[in-house]
Order: C-alpha cells, then sequence, then structure tokens
C-alpha cells in the first residue's frame, strides 16, 4: 500500500453515515496523510525536547510525559486542520463530535465514559518501529471492555478499551505508514555510542565535537534539525553545521562536504548522486578530486576542478568550498 493509498471502511461502517462523513472530511483536508505524519512526528520530538534533554527516546519519557502525549496529539491536530473543538467531546467535525484518542500501543486507546456510543478518532505511533496509523472507531459500548474493576482494581475513572475480536471495528484512515526516521535511534549502537560520546570530558564545545562526530560517522544519509538540536544543546544549533568554526569548516580538512538545503548545496548533493537534502537537511560526504580510477562515478565541478564520491581506499584531501548562497551550481 502506497502512502497515497487507504484502506477502505470497516465492516458495516457504510450504516454508520456520520462516521462517514467524519471520514471524508479528514482525507479531504490530508488526502495522503503527509500532514498527520508530520504532526505525530512534531509531538514526539516536543516531547523528547532534544535540545533542553538531550533525549531521543520514547522509553527515556517519565510517565507524566507519555500521559500528556494524548492531549498533545490531539491539540496539534486540531491546530494544524483548524478544526473547531466540540462541546463535550474534543472536535465537532461535520456537526459531529469525535472524542481524539492516542496511544503508543496499538489498539490500547483508553475510552471514557463521555465518549460511548459517540466517534473516536484513535491514533497510534510508535518511534521504535517508525509507523503510525490513524482510523475512526465508534465506541460501541457493548463491544469494549471496561479496563479494570473500579472498587478492586483502582480503575477510577472507569474507561473502557477495545476488545480483541473487535480490532476489525476500527476504519482505518491510514495504516502502518512511515514516521519520519528518529536517526539516533535507529543508526547502530556503535556509531550512536561515538557520537554521543565525542568530546567527553571536554568543557569546550563538546555539542560541536558531537555535531563533527555526526556528520563523520553518518554520510550520504539526510540529517534533519532535530539531530542536531539534540546533539548541540544550544539555542543556536544550526551554528554548529555552517562555516565560520562549525562542521563545515572543521571537517572540511577531512575531506568532507555537508551538503544543505541551499540550491546550490542540493545541486552538488544530486550531481554526487546523494539524497537530497530538503528543507531543514544535511547530508555529508567525503569528496576527493576525480581521478583515473572514478571515471564514469557522478562527479561535480567546484573550484574549477571535478570531485567525486571518495572510496574507502582514496588518500584523505581537503574538501573545496561550498558557499553558502542560493545560487545553483550548474554541471558543465
Amino acid at each position: 500500500m502506497t502512502l497515497f493509498e487507504h484502506p477502505g471502511p470497516a465492516p458495516g461502517v457504510f450504516d454508520d453515515p456520520e462516521l462517514m462523513l467524519v471520514r471524508q472530511h479528514l482525507l479531504t483536508l490530508d488526502p495522503t496523510g503527509e500532514c498527520f505524519a508530520r504532526v505525530l512526528r512534531d509531538t514526539i520530538d516536543q516531547l523528547l525536547d532534544g535540545e533542553h534533554t538531550g533525549r531521543f527516546d520514547w522509553n527515556e519519557l517519565h510517565k507524566t510525559e507519555k500521559t500528556h502525549a494524548g492531549t498533545l496529539v490531539e491539540i496539534n491536530l486540531l491546530r494544524e486542520f483548524d478544526l473547531a473543538s466540540g462541546e463535550d467531546l474534543d472536535y465537532l467535525i461535520e456537526g459531529i463530535e469525535v472524542d481524539c484518542k492516542f496511544s503508543q500501543k496499538l489498539y490500547g486507546w483508553m475510552i471514557p465514559p463521555e465518549a460511548l456510543d459517540e466517534i473516536c478518532l484513535v491514533v497510534w505511533a510508535d518511534d521504535h518501529q517508525g509507523l503510525w496509523s490513524a482510523g475512526l472507531l465508534r465506541a460501541n459500548r457493548v463491544k469494549l471492555t471496561t479496563s479494570g474493576n473500579v472498587t478492586k482494581k483502582g480503575n477510577r475513572d472507569g474507561k473502557f478499551r477495545l476488545t480483541k475480536e473487535h480490532h476489525s471495528l476500527v476504519t482505518w484512515l491510514w495504516q502502518e505508514k512511515p514516521l519520519e526516521e528518529n536517526l539516533l535511534l535507529h543508526i547502530d549502537k556503535e556509531t550512536r555510542d561515538a557520537i554521543l560520546n565525542a568530546g567527553a570530558g571536554s568543557k569546550r564545545s563538546p555539542g560541536q565535537a558531537k555535531i563533527n562526530e555526526l556528520f563523520r560517522q553518518v554520510q550520504g544519509r539526510r540529517i534533519n534539525r532535530t539531530v542536531i538540536r539534540t546533539l548541540a544543546m544550544q539555542k543556536d544549533y544550526m551554528k554548529r553545521v555552517r562555516y565560520n568554526g562549525g562542521a563545515r569548516e572543521k571537517l572540511r580538512r577531512e575531506g568532507i562536504l555537508i551538503c544543505g538545503d541551499y540550491p546550490n548545496h542540493q545541486a552538488v548533493a544530486g550531481q554526487l548522486g546523494l539524497p537530497v537534502p530538503e528543507e531543514g537537511e544535511n547530508v555529508s560526504v567525503r569528496v576527493v578530486e576525480a581521478k583515473p580510477h572514478h571515471l564514469g562515478e557522478p562527479s561535480v565541478l567546484l573550484e574549477g576542478r571535478h570531485w567525486v564520491k571518495a572510496r574507502p581506499d582514496d588518500p584523505e584531501e581537503p574538501a573545496p568550498l561550498l558557499p553558502e548562497t542560493k545560487k545553483a551550481i550548474t554541471q558543465d
């Protein structure tokens, strides 16, 4: 199933005109699910707050922060799609009250008594799996089970959850779609440790040492601002990437270019056969001046010389300057 496809309604949903109206409204607002995916990525990053905490793993969150995730998802979706607030539930969509429920555990949504027999927008995201889903559910009180005995198990709010045999009641809008990669979470442990331990014990710019090691270790992959923010842990975190003391300057002597989202940088990345960085992204690569054994390899003309992606056995040589300008570089 591609990004532009979405599952059809669950069995029996055609008999629920309100749910069908809500479904059509949400699919009209976000036909591809791209906006939904961005909200979920941003919400998780908001909770991790890497700039101030250095965290990148959901498991590092406190219990109260995880509990707060549902409220943030609800609010951020409301703002993203300019939804109206409901009188009794979270949203008013096409004149219909809709409750929003988020869980990091699939089918783990807790339905409050006031949402019974109402429509729920159920959302799931798992940063470790790198997946997310969102669907609609009529919270049928007959087909839900209480989450615990109020008097014996301390379930004070008497919430309900979907029973396993009724998981098919969810009408998915988008199911198991890719969540934008959390790079620090998904790179191998050895590489991650090398990055996090860079500059250990140094009182001077430990964040800069980590950024340098990031671009040294993770080449040929798009790296977004969140990663930079988490490692730099400072307000002007992008300063650690730029020339004038940043990674572009410090790694240039090692032959490493860092292509950002400037048009000329994007052109260089494309001509070298690298992923082209999008807004807020950077891609690093070690380059060398083209030699006869590089014949036929993608190259780019910089400072009057042709440069190619270095092979592992190519000797290290200083990289050319890659100006931070809006002017695109054209190939000869």
